[in-house]
């Protein structure tokens, strides 16, 4: 009896053992689960960590967007700009044909304006030579008819020899001169004396012009010319000297008083426009003087000195802007006639 009592609280005691180890090992499997999710848990955290530091990578990606989007703008411009280039050529090549012709037509223009400018003064000498011829005429009829005294021919051909000599020396001069004009243009423009620049230009045209006229008096027939048979009839002082000449080279002297008060007047205007100090003789015409001088009748030292009698005093009058010595008549710059009879005081032989 007391044996099956014993095995009876055994039995109770194993049943108690084994439902309170079936209580407990779920338990313990849970915390086991637990510890393997926490574990797993924190073991993924680095991968968030991981996946932070890489954002800087989406932020460096983003900032070299723009690099992106700039060359998928620059592609369209390449494609662009090879055509323009090929249009500007085009253009370029156009407007360089338009550029080429318009200055060739300007150079044409140009020219034409010389040729018809030396046309027109090839005329103004020869009507001017033949208005004297006419008027010597004249006056060698009346000197015929009154009985007054011609050259004989041996002092005509002593003249005309005296011409041909100074007439060669007058084309050296010339030639002097013309190598010279280039410095002097060069020199104005680093003064930047521009009207001056463009007055001297005009000069030295016109001085180059004289200089081709000259190879016409190669065959001048000068014994059919009044001033080489005609008597003297004047006479004027020069630098303390008496010198005579008939009435051919007195219109010459007052020709040269005349051009030297035209070429005065035009560079001291020029002067005056580029701000430019008062000094007539600084300027190549005053210096040179040989404008309108055509190596007739007298001797370019005379020539030269009456020229720029006339040139003091119509740069004067240019410079200040007034007409001191000479006035306009039918819109041209001559000097008064009295200041003429002033600076030659031709005295008549008679």
């Amino acid at each position: 009896m007391k044996r099956n009592m014993f095995t009876k609280m055994v039995v109770a005691v194993v049943v108690g053992a084994v439902t309170l180890v079936g209580t407990s090992v779920p338990s313990s499997a849970q915390q086991t689960r637990g510890k393997k999710q926490k574990v797993q848990v924190e073991g993924t955290a680095p991968k968030k960590v991981q996946v932070e530091r890489t954002a800087p990578k989406r932020v460096q990606v983003e900032r070299t967007a723009p690099k992106q989007v700039v060359v998928q703008q620059r592609q369209p411009r390449v494609v662009l700009t090879d055509q323009q280039q090929q249009d500007a050529r085009q253009r370029s090549s156009a407007v360089q044909q338009q550029q080429r012709a318009a200055q060739q037509r300007e150079l044409q223009r140009q020219q034409q304006q010389r040729v018809t400018v030396q046309q027109q003064d090839q005329r103004r000498v020869e009507r001017q030579r033949q208005t004297q011829i006419d008027q010597q005429q004249v006056i060698d009829r009346q000197q015929q008819r009154a009985g007054q005294r011609r050259l004989d021919q041996q002092q005509q051909r002593q003249v005309v020899l005296q011409q041909q000599q100074r007439i060669a020396r007058y084309q050296q001069r010339l030639n002097q001169d013309q190598r010279l004009a280039d410095q002097r243009i060069a020199r104005l423009r680093e003064q930047k004396r521009m009207a001056q620049w463009q007055y001297q230009q005009e000069y030295f045209r016109r001085i180059a012009e004289q200089q081709r006229q000259l190879q016409a008096y190669q065959n001048y027939n000068y014994y059919n010319d009044p001033y080489f048979y005609t008597a003297p009839s004047y006479r004027y002082n020069r630098g303390g000297s008496w010198y005579q000449t008939n009435s051919y080279g007195a219109d010459l002297l007052r020709q040269a008083v005349n051009y030297g008060y035209q070429e005065g007047f035009r560079a001291g205007q020029a002067d005056r426009s580029d701000r430019w100090g008062y000094n007539y003789r600084d300027s190549f015409a005053f210096q040179d003087a040989n404008f309108g001088y055509n190596g007739l009748y007298l001797d370019q030292d005379a020539y030269n000195y009456y020229f720029r009698q006339g040139f003091e005093r119509g740069y004067e009058d240019g410079y200040y802007s007034r007409n001191r010595y000479g006035s306009y008549n039918n819109g041209a710059l001559s000097i008064l006639g009295a200041v003429v009879n002033t600076i030659l005081n031709l005295q008549s032989l008679d």
